[in-house]
């Protein structure tokens, strides 16, 4: 299987000739929706087999954030803006069970949108823990402030949608509830130290059974002095890897945020050496995509396995 380890964003509704030969030519591992590719519901399934037919891959992945509340893709489509993470931590509060009930049902309906418009990968749940200083962009994305209730929707989550045969993403790993700036404006800087950070924030990400995570573009002062972790071997190898024991495929949130250097070349290769199997590039603009896949060798050994692994869950 030859991939080169980036996932793209499309500029419209339609492939345009440059992002068909893109595809074709350069072969992104994956292709990730937003608002502005989605119109209708014929519409979404209209560019999603024209993304597979154009790669000659009937499985070939396809990511969306649909979390629901302030972060849906879909609401042209559905009426999700209540249904935030914080909403069904709430109930769960309150009622273990009836919170429980309700998420199942709430992801087992979003699930069977996502499968009749060809999206097999969402990218939730989101396991940041909401604190006192978490900025607004995560705020009610969060399920609590209570860890353990994080964990059990979490999990809850995961289970759901590996059940209706979509990937799960994990995010913002190791944790981005300790940040109280938002990632896609600027960089946030957390001066905590690590065993408060574990206690409070990343200790939600240990041992969960995702077959992705995206990472945080957080600078950890106390862990990594220099590095977000989404560029840093210290956070991704000893922390991600061995403390939280999180064995798939890392995707790096999206390079081109302004949290890191203008230069989203560089920051793709720098998360790619630091560990990250996979690159988010978002932006929809697709000459500085095919710079970049032109830019990088195919993927390795490890994330060609995990991807074969997750072809024959999708199967």
């Amino acid at each position: 299987m030859y991939r080169k380890p980036v996932i793209i964003g499309l500029k419209s509704f339609r492939l345009n000739k440059f992002e068909k030969f893109i595809i074709k030519s350069q072969k992104p591992w994956g292709v990730i929706l937003f608002k502005r590719n989605i119109q209708s519901f014929r519409q979404i399934k209209t560019l999603t087999n024209e993304i597979r037919k154009c790669i000659n891959d009937s499985l070939y992945p396809i990511l969306i954030d649909e979390e629901g509340g302030t972060v849906s893709r879909l609401n042209k489509l559905l009426n999700s803006k209540e249904f935030s993470q914080s909403f069904f931590g709430k109930i769960y509060k309150k009622d273990p069970k009836n919170g429980e009930f309700l998420y199942s049902y709430y992801l087992n309906s979003i699930c069977s949108v996502l499968n009749d418009v060809g999206v097999n990968i969402n990218t939730i749940p989101v396991m940041d823990t909401l604190q006192k200083a978490t900025h607004d962009i995560i705020k009610d994305r969060s399920f609590s402030k209570n860890i353990k209730i994080v964990k059990s929707l979490g999990k809850l989550c995961i289970n759901i949608l590996k059940k209706n045969g979509i990937g799960s993403v994990i995010k913002h790993i190791p944790g981005h509830g300790c940040a109280n700036v938002d990632s896609h404006k600027k960089l946030p800087i957390v001066y905590k130290s690590l065993k408060k950070l574990y206690l409070e924030d990343f200790s939600a990400f240990k041992n969960l059974n995702s077959h992705f995570a995206m990472t945080a573009h957080v600078l950890y002062k106390k862990v990594d002095s220099t590095n977000p972790a989404s560029l840093s071997k210290k956070i991704i190898n000893k922390i991600i890897r061995e403390k939280l024991n999180f064995n798939g495929l890392i995707i790096s949130d999206d390079i081109s945020m302004k949290a890191l250097n203008k230069n989203f070349i560089l920051n793709a290769h720098k998360a790619l050496n630091s560990g990250c199997n996979l690159v988010l590039h978002c932006n929809g603009k697709i000459y500085e995509s095919s710079r970049l896949l032109k830019s990088v060798s195919r993927m390795d050994n490890f994330t060609e396995k995990k991807t074969r692994q997750f072809y024959a869950f999708l199967r």
